[in-house]
């Protein structure tokens, strides 16, 4: 299992989404700067502060042109309250197969108790990889005003 590289293609990832349907990834990004959030559980307290503050900075990313969808090997109860307690607004992906998100992305899998652990992409529009956070524990995350800041370098540079 290869951790992902700058430049390369954000694997295909498809799961169920919170309220039905499938989350589509990269294509469900594709078109504008993406952010992948990969979070343990609604039940870590980490990953409900990183969520509720992309939440937060939702009109900023948006302004920026970015899209954020995250996912968990929570089932879509756990997932349905989380995004209703956090008020996500944007696409919540649930019941992940942890082997196969490890997999596909490197990202880091706890043993017990078995989950992903926390991993965050910036994506470009074409669903290339722009920089990727992997995180072996509970600390260590993407966070929304780096995202900003690094869409921000990249449009006024290019």
């Amino acid at each position: 299992m290869a951790r992902l590289s700058n430049g390369q293609r954000f694997p295909n990832l498809q799961v169920p989404a919170v309220g039905g349907g499938t989350l589509n990834l990269p294509d469900d990004l594709a078109g504008q700067f993406g952010v992948v959030l990969i979070y343990r559980g609604s039940w870590c307290p980490y990953c409900n502060a990183q969520l509720a503050a992309f939440q937060r900075a939702n009109d900023t990313l948006t302004a920026l042109g970015v899209r954020v969808a995250a996912l968990s090997s929570d089932d879509e109860e756990a997932s349905r309250q989380l995004v209703e307690s956090r008020r996500l607004g944007f696409p919540v992906g649930h019941s992940a197969d942890i082997a196969t998100v490890a997999e596909a992305t490197g990202a880091y899998v706890n043993d017990e108790p078995h989950h992903l652990q926390s991993t965050g992409f910036v994506l470009a529009p074409d669903g290339t990889v722009l920089t990727a956070v992997y995180s072996s524990g509970a600390i260590g995350r993407l966070v929304p005003d780096d995202v900003a800041g690094l869409v921000r370098y990249i449009q006024e540079h290019s």
